[in-house]
Order: C-alpha cells, then structure tokens, then sequence
C-alpha cells in the first residue's frame, strides 16, 4: 500500500491549447507513478482518446478496455496506447474528463504493465462514458519521460491540468 504521494511536476495547458503534455527527467527514486489529469480537447468530436506514450516510443503497447457509454457496455483489446476516455470540443462546454495512470516498478527491468481508468461527462444522458484499462508497455527500459496527446492528433485545450507523482512505499 502506498505510504506517500510526492508531486513531481504539474502542467496546465496555457493560451491557445497545446499538442501534448509532457513530463520529461522522471527520477528513478520512487516505487511507482501516478499521473491524474482534467483534460479536455478542442476537436469536432464530443469524445477523444488520450494516448499515453513512455520514453518517445510509438510501438510495443497492447491493452485490455472495459467502458460503458449510455446503457451500451463492453469491453475490447487494442494495439496502441490509447487508454484514457477524454472530452472532446464538441461536448458540453467548459467540462473536462477525469482520469488516473498508474504505473507500478516504472523503473525495473521487466516490462511495464500500467493501469487507468477516466470518465467523458457530459449534460446529455447517452454521453456519458467510462473507460477501465489494463495495459503492457513491452520494454525493460525505465520510464524516464511520459507524453499525454489526443490520440486523432487534436489540441490539448486551455485550461487542462495533469499532475505527476511518485509514490514511495515504506
């Protein structure tokens, strides 16, 4: 069980949106990292997905979805990182998804097995959506830097946040 959560960086997207949000120099000192975020984007599209990529690389993730959207639910496997559920432009205005990352022995030589969850809200009632994934990164590589995009390439919209931390266990 987690002792303690340490912030290690913390973005908000400023003015005009951004194309990612990057945390880069990730120490190896903690156990685990957790990347909790609101984000929005400023696409046509009333949801988006967020793309999780480690280190720069593009290749070598798979995962296992589970989502309910309105009263549809199901579940599916992907080749890609794209594990988080996110509001896009065309949603309800000024309203952000929710979500967390966490990744346990980011900094061992096995490969990297991660987990999120998030939720799209809306003011509508066949909107709604939440998204659970189980994913693998398969690289021994320590994770040194974390890239959040939309996965259709869109904009990171003003005002979205994503925080980092470490977590060291006792």
């Amino acid at each position: 069980m987690p002792d303690t959560f340490i912030k290690i960086a913390s973005v908000t997207v400023g003015s005009g949106g951004a194309s990612s949000i990057d945390f880069t120099s990730i120490p190896s000192t903690y156990t685990d990292l957790v990347v909790k975020y609101s984000i929005r984007t400023t696409s046509a599209n009333q949801i988006d997905y967020l793309k999780c990529e480690f280190n720069g690389s593009t290749t070598s993730y798979t995962e296992r979805v589970l989502y309910g959207y309105g009263t549809t639910v199901g579940s599916a496997s992907n080749s890609g990182s794209y594990d988080n559920i996110i509001n896009g432009g065309a949603n309800t205005a000024s309203t952000f998804s929710n979500g967390e990352i966490y990744v346990p022995n980011y900094a061992g030589s096995n490969y990297k097995s991660f987990s999120s969850d998030s939720v799209a809200e809306s003011n509508t009632t066949s909107n709604n959506m939440l998204m659970l994934a189980a994913e693998l990164w398969s690289n021994t590589s320590a994770i040194t830097s974390i890239k959040l995009s939309d996965l259709s390439s869109g904009t990171i919209a003003q005002y979205s946040t994503a925080t980092l931390y470490g977590i060291k266990n006792s």
